[in-house]
């Protein structure tokens, strides 16, 4: 019988798409925003994504995220991440001149990564896709 790797299901969780290689699970989230930089519609602006790796014995790995959000996205995505524990560690642009605004926010925790993808997904219920 197959069995799903840990690396697929918190894609599935996430409606992501999971990548996997030497011990690095990359996750990369969907996310469509129509945006313009400088007055030019671009798509390789628009990235999201979660990793991890390294994990223990205990079942407890390095949870790394990126996601782009709208301005008006950000307080309600921080805030679950924050109330379920997990450390903003930025929060910044990567472009200028962008419309509409987009900000790009930096999030880890070390914990099982199922837990972390089920307070990420919880996270992105407050998110347009």
């Amino acid at each position: 019988m197959y069995q799903t790797s840990l690396c697929q299901q918190c894609a599935l969780l996430l409606n992501g798409t999971a990548s996997e290689s030497h011990g690095l699970c990359s996750i990369m989230l969907p996310k469509t925003i129509d945006v313009r930089i400088q007055g030019r519609p671009s798509k390789g602006a628009v990235h999201s994504g979660i990793t991890f790796e390294s994990i223990d014995q205990q079942g407890n790995a390095l949870n790394l995220g990126e996601v782009v959000l709208r301005e008006e996205e950000l307080q309600p995505f921080s805030s679950v991440l924050l109330s379920k524990g997990i450390i903003l560690s930025a929060i910044h642009n990567h472009w200028i001149f962008t419309e509409p605004n987009l900000l790009y926010v930096h999030f880890q925790s070390i914990e099982p990564p199922l837990s972390f993808a089920q307070k990420v997904a919880e996270a992105f219920r407050y998110v347009n896709p």
